[in-house]
């Protein structure tokens, strides 16, 4: 997208937004798509009103207002690109105005003071995923001083999904970084660089810091959308808060260490002691910064042996994580239903494929049958193919089934589509890439998102029988459990024989799933993976 049609507004001027609503609809190069708002404010001035054509990706279509007494005095003396843009109208002189799109460019400083600097962009933490919220600056790939062309990669970013490279959008060069390698919850829209059109701009930035933003030129923030936020000059925006602190593990008056994820990790793995940097560190607030624990000393391995704990930081993915499934927990009414599937046939069926495919190099697992025979189920049983969406229950017409996999970030559900239409060696083939992709780091946020059924399968573990967390907004889970040799009664009476059973719980969103609906998905499911061949009818 280089340009777009601004359809129609869905706010009018002083009206309140909130993170995720809807500010208009925006007619892109591909589709008519909602432009959802990122902050709160109030709307105080569309400067592009419905039906604007041919609108340039960067140029100002609204201002924001931080505070509602903001609002007339934006309205009636905000021009884009002007000295007016400055208005400042709250009763302590603090108002700050941010407007929606791109936008001004003038001079200021956190003190009020101006302070000019060339013509530049400051370019803010893009959401790289579509549920990001915030990220891990992990690593930059470009320098101050650095000429960048499009798509080059500038950094690597850890959102909530993977660790994802931050691709340039635009020519120019990096004239200062106001984000050190490392830091974690970093804000989307966050200022994180500065770059200018030539090199000779760069050495005016040398002492440019995140206070200097406010009002210095355009803040960009580079989107899936390509949307770019500013601030005018006002007052200084408030100092970052310091990262989270950990418990020193090495002094017994258990102070507080401040350092980055990046650093802690470099800590444990090079054996160095974060409370001896206490104080010394390099990074804002005398924050311990990779750089730190790299010139440092390691520990003696008793020291080090020495501590009662370790503290893990926390991915991005794994918070993600734990927080929807606490909020699963806590929201969705879930109940459980069992059984155990006689799997003879399919393990049978399985080798004799798998002998077939063994000279392509292909293998088939018993997982690739369960995900083939729980997409027939819901092919079958279309009530349990749904979500609960408030006023109504949606009922998904394809089987677009999530695969738990453990990976070193935490659990991540990539997504086999279409699985009821397709065979066992492309279900296989997907289920291979996607969780090589996942183990790596490399999922696209798009191949982890539209499931509308899970399938948790922890039988490689050795785990007979257990009940999985739904996985929302889906409204059923299936768990997997090993199979196992057991003695069952024979077909002839007064008989027993030696059999495969799988154990398998289907956990369910009572709002969506009654009872009567998941013990007949349940059913459907264990007539498919008993009689693999049905799954061809």
């Amino acid at each position: 997208m280089s340009q777009g049609n601004i359809v129609a507004w869905k706010k009018k001027e002083g009206d309140a937004v909130q993170p995720g609503d809807v500010y208009c609809e925006v007619e892109t190069d591909k589709a008519t798509i909602e432009w959802e708002a990122q902050e709160e404010g109030w709307l105080a001035k569309i400067l592009m009103g419905d039906g604007s054509q041919g609108v340039e990706v960067g140029v100002p279509v609204a201002v924001l207002a931080e505070e509602a007494g903001d609002v007339d005095a934006i309205k009636t003396g905000y021009r884009p690109g002007g000295e007016s843009a400055g208005v400042s109208a709250g009763a302590d002189g603090s108002a700050s105005v941010s407007s929606v799109s791109s936008s001004v460019s003038s001079s200021g400083s956190s003190s009020g003071s101006p302070r000019a600097f060339p013509q530049h962009e400051v370019m803010t933490m893009p959401a790289l995923s579509p549920t990001m919220a915030e990220g891990t600056l992990v690593r930059w790939k470009k320098a101050v001083g650095d000429v960048i062309s499009a798509g080059d990669v500038l950094a690597e970013i850890e959102t909530d999904k993977a660790t994802m490279e931050w691709e340039a959008q635009e020519d120019g060069v990096l004239a200062q970084v106001l984000v050190a390698e490392g830091t974690s919850g970093v804000q989307v829209g966050t200022p994180v660089f500065v770059q200018v059109e030539e090199e000779a701009g760069v050495a005016a930035f040398a002492g440019f810091t995140a206070a200097d933003v406010v009002g210095s030129a355009e803040t960009v923030e580079e989107a899936s959308s390509s949307s770019t936020t500013a601030t005018a000059p006002a007052a200084a925006p408030p100092a970052a808060a310091p990262p989270a602190a950990a418990l020193n593990t090495h002094s017994p008056s258990l102070q507080r260490v401040v350092a980055s994820p990046y650093a802690r990790k470099l800590a444990a793995n090079n054996n160095v002691s974060l409370a001896a940097l206490q104080g010394s560190g390099s990074g804002p607030n005398g924050r311990i910064v990779a750089a730190d624990v790299l010139g440092a000393p390691a520990v003696s391995a008793s020291a080090a042996s020495s501590s009662a704990f370790t503290d893990i930081a926390n991915s991005n993915i794994r918070k993600i994580v734990a927080q929807r499934l606490l909020e699963s927990k806590q929201q969705i009414p879930h109940y459980y239903l069992s059984t155990t599937c006689r799997v003879d046939t399919v393990s049978a069926l399985r080798a004799k494929l798998n002998a077939s495919l063994a000279a392509e190099g292909g293998k088939l697992s018993m997982n690739d049958f369960v995900i083939k025979a729980a997409a027939m189920a819901l092919k079958k049983v279309p009530e349990a193919n749904a979500e609960w969406c408030g006023d109504f229950i949606r009922q998904y017409h394809a089987a677009h089934v999530s695969v738990a996999v453990q990976t070193p970030a935490g659990l991540m559900v990539p997504v086999v589509r279409n699985a009821e239409k397709k065979g066992l060696a492309s279900i296989s083939s997907d289920v291979k890439m996607l969780a090589t992709k996942a183990k790596e780091g490399r999922l696209d946020p798009t191949e982890s998102l539209g499931g509308t059924f899970t399938i948790s399968n922890l039988g490689m573990f050795g785990v007979g029988n257990f009940a999985a967390i739904v996985n929302p907004p889906q409204a059923c889970i299936l768990a997997v459990g090993a199979a196992e040799k057991r003695v069952v009664v024979g077909e002839e009476p007064g008989t027993f024989e030696e059999a495969t059973v799988m154990g398998v719980t289907l956990s369910c969103d009572h709002r969506v799933i009654d009872g009567a609906v998941g013990a007949t998905w349940l059913a459907a499911f264990k007539g498919y993976i008993e009689d693999p061949a049905s799954m061809l009818l």
